[in-house]
């Protein structure tokens, strides 16, 4: 089968097509086959191509796939969480790669995947669609478990423009939480009619903190850093307040009795479910910026590291 592998640590261009025995049925005991149709090029994609996730990668050293979000069919059976699904139904979830760390990653033909990896599609959600969700949206809302703010609170968050951003913005405003999204110029009205309450520009991060100032004076109850802005941000909180980071290398020393929190996903099959049926019925809102052919997967990774990007660059398997 085709894969993408990381040839060796560096920019887009170590990005190279191989070939790999493709899984046979019953191989890895407990887990089960995907054909994938799609799968999303993530920002984490890209720092571990770049080197920047070594620490954190173990022995696992290039030549590995990249890849965590996946979109496709199922070549096998399986029963997990969402009780009996046959082989071709239409399924999404993500990899957890830095659990696995087999370097086999869904920049592939096939992949082997768990049970509780994998939600059933949606009639009126495509692939492209339902590969740009899963990795965004359980971070978005396992982080917002992470910061237990209750209604009323206000949250800061950064990077609101982004894949992960968007999500937190719509999920934080439907839990009753008052949003103060840092966005791109351009971005604040779409942004308040998926929930924020207010909106500063994005820019150095004193700047950002002057206008967050300005919003909320006394500081803000909570921070969720889609950004991975770090520890600038913190003086944006009030005293006790929470931050929850989402990349390893962004995590910030507690200070003033500020809560700080690491959310790195993990699969949740019955509530990607959930995700995936509000996006079917328009109650959350996803969005795809490029498709490209899993062969121009540097292209991908080019193009998502060139600047904004309105959504999340998707690879056609």
């Amino acid at each position: 089968m085709r894969v993408v592998e990381v040839t060796a640590f560096g920019g887009p261009e170590v990005l190279s097509m191989a070939r790999r025995p493709e899984p046979e049925a019953g191989q890895v005991p407990g887990k089960v086959r995907v054909r994938l149709k799609a799968a999303g090029v993530t920002v984490a994609d890209l720092r571990i191509r770049a080197g920047l996730y070594v620490a954190q990668m173990g022995m696992l050293r290039p030549p590995f796939v990249l890849g965590t979000d996946f979109a496709g069919r199922l070549l096998d059976p399986v029963t997990g969480p969402q009780g009996t699904l046959p082989a071709g139904t239409p399924v999404a979830g993500f990899e957890p790669w830095y659990a696995e760390l087999t370097g086999q990653g869904t920049y592939a033909e096939v992949i082997w995947a768990e049970p509780e990896w994998l939600a059933p599609i949606p009639e009126d959600v495509d692939f492209t669609a339902a590969a740009s969700v899963p990795l965004a949206a359980l971070t978005a809302a396992q982080g917002l478990d992470q910061l237990g703010l209750p209604p009323g609170s206000t949250l800061l968050v950064t990077g609101a423009s982004g894949v992960v951003g968007r999500f937190a913005v719509q999920m934080a405003a439907g839990a009753g939480l008052d949003v103060i999204a840092v966005s791109y110029e351009g971005d604040e009205s779409e942004l308040k009619l998926l929930g924020a309450k207010e909106c500063v520009p994005r820019g150095e991060p004193v700047h950002v903190l002057r206008a967050v100032g300005e919003l909320a004076p006394g500081g803000v109850d909570g921070i969720f850093d889609g950004a991975l802005v770090g520890t600038p941000m913190l003086a944006a909180l009030q005293n006790g307040g929470v931050f929850v980071a989402i990349a390893p290398d962004r995590v910030p020393v507690t200070e003033r009795g500020i809560r700080v929190e690491f959310d790195r996903a993990r699969p949740d099959a019955a509530r990607l479910t959930e995700i995936l049926e509000k996006v079917a019925a328009r109650e959350l809102v996803t969005r795809v910026a490029d498709v490209l052919p899993l062969e121009e997967a540097a292209e991908a990774h080019r193009r998502a590291e060139a600047g904004r990007r309105p959504g999340r660059i998707v690879l056609m398997i």
